[in-house]
């Protein structure tokens, strides 16, 4: 499928954007995190992949890529993207359920996983949940259709997308360009995926395992 294609070989497709785009690259970068981040039906874009992929391009020189201008443009999308996802969520509470096919959009189970690890974590979910594909893009959503005041939101917001976006700008260009990481991107890909869904497995198992324990007490 182009989209597997596309998040496992993030690496090849953005030299291709660079090549065409140039300075342009900045504003398809912006954008894909931006849809990630900020629109609730896209949650399948590779956020985490592509910082790591651009940052380890910025590493060298023949790209023309400023890893400080990168980092400031992935920091604003995710930043930007959930506050608008935020009032999205907000939309929802009040007028969501009056249109049908915005409910179709949403994927259901992604979006109870995000409200378990938003009732279990609270309010640093918001930071938390960054690291963590789909859910980064539920979090907010859910927490602009709770009862959350933004000025709480936007500190966990910025809180978040700063600290989201340095670690995979800093590993990226720092590791990017090992021999071992270029000849197996897309296993170091789908490692990124694997370990940032870990955090709600882990949650998952706990709460099975608390179900079971209460079962066996009644």
């Amino acid at each position: 499928m182009p989209l597997i294609d596309f998040i496992l070989h993030i690496d090849d497709h953005l030299v291709t954007i660079v090549n065409n785009f140039g300075a342009g690259s900045y504003l398809v970068i912006f954008a894909i995190i931006f849809i990630e981040t900020g629109l609730v039906v896209f949650p399948f874009l590779p956020g985490d992949s592509l910082i790591f992929a651009a940052a380890a391009m910025a590493a060298n020189p023949k790209y023309g890529l400023n890893v400080w201008l990168l980092y400031l443009v992935a920091a604003g999308a995710a930043i930007i993207g959930d506050s608008v996802n935020y009032e999205i969520g907000k939309w929802s509470v009040h007028s969501g359920a009056k249109h049908s096919w915005f409910n179709k959009l949403i994927n259901e189970n992604n979006r109870l996983a995000a409200e378990k690890f938003f009732e279990r974590h609270g309010s640093i979910t918001i930071v938390i949940g960054r690291f963590i594909p789909f859910i980064r893009t539920f979090v907010p959503f859910i927490s602009g259709g709770s009862k959350m005041h933004y000025r709480t939101f936007v500190i966990y917001n910025i809180l978040g997308g700063l600290l989201w976006t340095a670690l995979f700008t800093g590993i990226g260009y720092f590791f990017g360009n090992f021999p071992i990481v270029k000849e197996h991107f897309s296993l170091i890909v789908i490692a990124i995926i694997l370990v940032s869904v870990v955090p709600i497995l882990i949650v998952a198992l706990k709460k099975k395992l608390s179900m079971r324990r209460e079962q066996q007490f009644k």
